[in-house]
C-alpha cells in the first residue's frame, strides 16, 4: 500500500469488524445504521459487528459511541475447518497468509493512520501525565481486586490534555482482549515472534528509517494477536499467533515487535469461525471521556449503550442517582445536549471527581470552539439516593449503575438499598412515560426489590452483559401510571 492510498480513499471500500459491549450488539448496529447509513451484521462471537462503509468514511467509524475497538477485515471465513493434528492445523494457518487479500486493508490502515497524525501531534506534551497511573485500572466496573480511594487521583484535571474523544491513541497500548464469553475455553496471546528477530528488530529498523528518503519504504514493525475461543482446536492462541506471525513477517518482510508495532495484526478464531483484520485503534475508544478514574468507572460505550435503551427526546430530563464518576452523564450530554441531565451521589470523593471530569469536557470543549465557555445541560449534586431533592414526577428518564455490592457496598446493604431506590425513582419519573434504564449484577436482590415495587415499575427489557468479568444486567423498566406515594417506609 504505496501513497496511492490517499487518492483513492473516496473509492476503497472497507469492512470494518467493532467489538462492543457484550449484550449490546444491537444498539451499535442501530447507531451505525442511523450515522453512517450502513447496515451491520452482528457475529456469532458475541461482542462484535461487522458494517461495509467507503473509507473516507473512516472520520464518522471512529465517532461512533457504542464501538471499544475497531479492525479493518482482510476476509472472515464463516466455516473454516481445522485439521485436528496440531501441526496440520498451524501449517495451514501459516499458508493462509498468502492467500490473503491484504492490498486494499492494509490502503485503509494507511489512510487511517494519515488520520490519527494529524491528531496525534498536539498529544505529545502529555505523555507522562500522572492520569495514565489511574487510566491501568481500566475503567470496568467491579473488575479485579478491590481498590481503596486515595487522595491522588484528584485535582488532575489539570493535567489532561485536551483531546478530542474520537482520537483514543493514548500512551499505553492494548494488552490483547480477551474475548468475553465464559463457558468455553478461550485464551488470547500476541506473537512471541521468533525471538532472535525480536532482538534485532529495532537496530534493523532504525537503518531503514534512514532510507525513506528515495521512495524506500520503511521497513514496518507488527505483532499478531490472536483472540481464540472454544474447544474444538488442538493449538493454543500463542502458537497460532507464532505460527501465523512467522507466516506474516516472511510475506512482507515486517520486523515483529511486540510493544512498539506499526500494525497490529488480528487472528479472532471463535469455533469455526475465522476473521483475520488489521486493528485501525491503538486504544479502545471507551476511554475518551474519563479522565478522574474511580474504584468502579463505567465504560463509556456501555454508559452509551444505556442511555440509548431509554430513548431520549429533546427536553427529556435525565437524572442519574448514582453517578459516580459521571460516566453516564457525561456521555449522555455529549450525544444528547438537547436533553437536561441531572447527576448525583451520596459519596462527595465520587461528586469531586465527576465535577473534575465536566470541567475537563468544558475544557475541551473551549478549546474545540475556542470562544467563550459554552457550558454544557448537566448538573452535579451532592444528595442522598433514598430522598432526592427533586420534585414527584418530575423526571423522564433514570439512567444508573447500582452497587453491585462487591467494591461499592454489600450485598447485604443491597436488600434494603435496592428497594428503597427503586420507590424513590418511581416517586420522581413522570406516570406512564417515565422510564428507568439500571445496571446491576446483584439481580437476585433486584428481581426482588422490583417484585416488591411491581405497582410502579414494569420490567420491559433485560440486556445481559459482561461488565469486567462479571455477568450483568441491564434492565429497561417502564413506569406505569400508578401514584407514588410520597415516602412510603415499609423496607
Amino acid at each position: 500500500a504505496g501513497p496511492a492510498a490517499a487518492p483513492e480513499g473516496a473509492e476503497l471500500a472497507a469492512v470494518i469488524g467493532a467489538t462492543v459491549p457484550t449484550g449490546f450488539e444491537q444498539t451499535a448496529a442501530e447507531e451505525v445504521q442511523d450515522k453512517l447509513g450502513s447496515a451491520s451484521r452482528i457475529s456469532r462471537d458475541r461482542g462484535k459487528i461487522y458494517f461495509a462503509v467507503p473509507a473516507r468514511s473512516l472520520p464518522q467509524v471512529h465517532r461512533l459511541r457504542s464501538v471499544d475497538n475497531l479492525f479493518v477485515v482482510v476476509q472472515e471465513f464463516k466455516d473454516y475447518q481445522f485439521k485436528e493434528n496440531k501441526e496440520h492445523a498451524l501449517k495451514d494457518l501459516e499458508d493462509l497468509v498468502k492467500k490473503l487479500p491484504w492490498t486494499n486493508p492494509l490502503k485503509v490502515w494507511e489512510l487511517n493512520n494519515s488520520l490519527k497524525k494529524k491528531k496525534t501531534k498536539r498529544k505529545k506534551h502529555n505523555l507522562q501525565s500522572p492520569v495514565s497511573k489511574e487510566k491501568l485500572n481500566d475503567g470496568e466496573e467491579e473488575g479485579g481486586a478491590d481498590q481503596k480511594d486515595t487522595s491522588d487521583q484528584e485535582d488532575c484535571a489539570q493535567n489532561i490534555a485536551d483531546v478530542e474523544p474520537a482520537d483514543s491513541q493514548d500512551t499505553e497500548k492494548p494488552q490483547g482482549m480477551a474475548s468475553q464469553n465464559s463457558g468455553e475455553e478461550e485464551d488470547n496471546e500476541q506473537l512471541d515472534a521468533k525471538d532472535e528477530v525480536q532482538v534485532n528488530s529495532r537496530s534493523g529498523t532504525k537503518s531503514g528509517d534512514g532510507q525513506t528518503a528515495e521512495g524506500e519504504a520503511k521497513v514496518l514493525k507488527f505483532r499478531v494477536t490472536c483472540n481464540r475461543a472454544g474447544d474444538k482446536h488442538s493449538f493454543t492462541s500463542n502458537e497460532a499467533a507464532r505460527d501465523f506471525g512467522g507466516a506474516v513477517q516472511e510475506h512482507f518482510q515486517w520486523k515483529a515487535d511486540m510493544t512498539n508495532f506499526d500494525v497490529e495484526v488480528l487472528l479472532n478464531i471463535h469455533n469455526n469461525e475465522v476473521v483475520v483484520g488489521i486493528a485501525l485503534t491503538e486504544e479502545s475508544l471507551h476511554r475518551r471521556n474519563i479522565t478522574h478514574f474511580g474504584p468502579t468507572t463505567l465504560r463509556s460505550t456501555l454508559a452509551y449503550g444505556m442511555l440509548r435503551l431509554c430513548d431520549p427526546q429533546p427536553t427529556d430530563i435525565i437524572v442519574d442517582p448514582m453517578c459516580g464518576t459521571g460516566a453516564i452523564p457525561i456521555e449522555g450530554v455529549a450525544e444528547w445536549p438537547g436533553c437536561y441531565h441531572i447527576a448525583g451521589d451520596n459519596n462527595p470523593q465520587a461528586v469531586k471527581r465527576a465535577a473534575n471530569n465536566i470541567c475537563s469536557l468544558l475544557r475541551k470543549k473551549e478549546n474545540k470552539d475556542s470562544s467563550t465557555a459554552l457550558g454544557v445541560p448537566l448538573d452535579i449534586i451532592q444528595w442522598d439516593i433514598c430522598n432526592l431533592p427533586l420534585r414527584t414526577g418530575s423526571v423522564d428518564i433514570v439512567v444508573t449503575d447500582m452497587p453491585f455490592g462487591k467494591r461499592i457496598g454489600s450485598k447485604k446493604k443491597n436488600w434494603d438499598l435496592y428497594p428503597a431506590c427503586l420507590m424513590e425513582m418511581g416517586r420522581i419519573c413522570t406516570p406512564g412515560t417515565g422510564r428507568a434504564v439500571l445496571l446491576t449484577q446483584d439481580k437476585k436482590c433486584f428481581a426482588k426489590a422490583l417484585s416488591r415495587v411491581g405497582h410502579i415499575w414494569r420490567r420491559a427489557q433485560t440486556v445481559w452483559v459482561n461488565v469486567g468479568g462479571l455477568h450483568a444486567a441491564v434492565y429497561l423498566l417502564r413506569r406505569t401510571w400508578e401514584r407514588a406515594e410520597e415516602r412510603r417506609s415499609f423496607w
